[in-house]
C-alpha cells in the first residue's frame, strides 16, 4: 500500500515541526516546508522527511515549491501551520508594515497555498478516494483582545478563507478542516511577535499551569487527517484547561474548590 503525502508548512520550528513528527511516526510521506533551509535539512535527516526551503509570501517560491511537488509525487493532504504575529501595538498605534506583514504570512499564504496546490490535492482525491486541506488558525481569530488587533484580524480573513473554501470544495471528497489552538507554548512564536525579548515572551506563560505544547495540536492534526473519510472536523477550538477562555486565564496551581482547604 502506497503511503499517503503530506506537505506541512512551518516546519522548522513549533507546531508545524511538531506535526512533520507526528506524521511521520503515524506511516506519512512528509514534505516539511519552511524558509530555514538547515532548520528543514536537520529535520528530515531525523525523521525521513523531505525537506523543500520556501518563503509562502513569495509567489515565486511558491510556484516553485507546486512544481517540485508536482514532479515528486501526489500531494493527500495539506496542512497549513506556517503564520506568525508581530507586536502587540493598539489600532491606532500600529504599524502598517507589521500588518501588512501578518496578512501576507497568514492569508495571502494561504492562498497560494490552495491556489497552488488544489489541482494536486484533486488528482489524489481522484486516485485514492479522498485528500485534505487543514489549515492551523487560533482562538484570536474567534475573539478579539487588546494588543492583538494586526493578528485578530489576519487570523480572522485565514478563518473566513477556510469557510468559504470548505462550501466551495462542496460535493468533491477532499476535506477542509480548522483548528484553532489557544495558548500554546512554543519555542519562537511569543518570542518573535514581542520581537525578541525572551524576559517579556516568558512572563506571557508565567504561572500557567501546562500550556498547551505543539505536541498536543499536532496530535489532533494526526486524528484530523486519519478519522475516516466521512468525517470532517470543521473546526476544533482548543485550549489548555488554564484558560477557559481567551481572557480567562488561571495562574497557578489548578486545584477543586470546596474541599476545606
Amino acid at each position: 500500500m502506497v503511503s499517503r503525502r503530506a506537505v506541512v508548512t512551518g516546519a522548522s520550528t513549533g507546531i508545524g515541526e511538531a506535526t512533520v513528527r507526528a506524521l511521520r511516526a503515524s506511516g506519512w510521506d512528509v514534505v516539511g516546508v519552511a524558509r530555514r533551509e538547515e532548520r528543514l535539512a536537520a529535520l528530515a535527516a531525523e525523521t525521513g522527511a523531505s525537506a523543500i526551503a520556501c518563503d509562502l509570501t513569495d509567489q515565486d517560491a511558491v510556484d516553485a515549491l507546486v512544481a517540485e511537488l508536482d514532479r515528486s509525487g501526489p500531494v493527500h493532504a495539506l496542512v497549513q501551520v506556517a503564520g506568525g504575529a508581530r507586536g502587540t501595538d493598539s489600532v491606532a498605534d500600529g504599524s502598517a508594515a507589521d500588518w501588512q506583514w501578518m496578512f501576507d504570512a497568514n492569508v495571502l499564504s494561504a492562498q497560494r497555498l490552495v491556489a497552488g496546490l488544489l489541482p494536486l490535492l484533486r488528482r489524489a482525491a481522484e486516485e485514492d478516494g479522498h485528500a485534505d486541506a487543514v489549515f492551523v488558525t487560533s482562538t484570536a481569530a474567534q475573539v478579539a483582545y487588546p494588543g492583538g488587533a494586526g493578528y485578530n484580524a489576519a487570523k480572522a480573513a485565514e478563518s473566513m478563507l477556510v469557510k468559504v473554501l470548505r462550501q466551495e470544495l462542496n460535493g468533491e471528497p477532499i476535506r477542509v478542516v480548522e483548528i484553532a489552538p489557544g495558548m500554546v507554548h512554543t519555542e519562537e512564536f511569543t518570542l518573535n511577535r514581542l520581537r525578541g525579548d525572551s524576559v517579556a515572551a516568558e512572563s506571557v506563560y508565567a504561572g500557567v499551569e501546562e500550556p498547551l505544547l505543539a505536541e498536543d495540536v499536532a496530535d489532533v492534526i494526526v486524528y484530523a487527517l486519519s478519522a475516516p473519510r466521512r468525517v470532517n472536523l470543521d473546526l476544533v477550538t482548543m485550549r489548555p484547561v488554564a484558560q477557559s477562555a481567551q481572557h480567562l486565564l488561571a495562574r497557578g496551581p489548578l486545584r477543586p474548590r470546596g474541599l476545606g482547604d
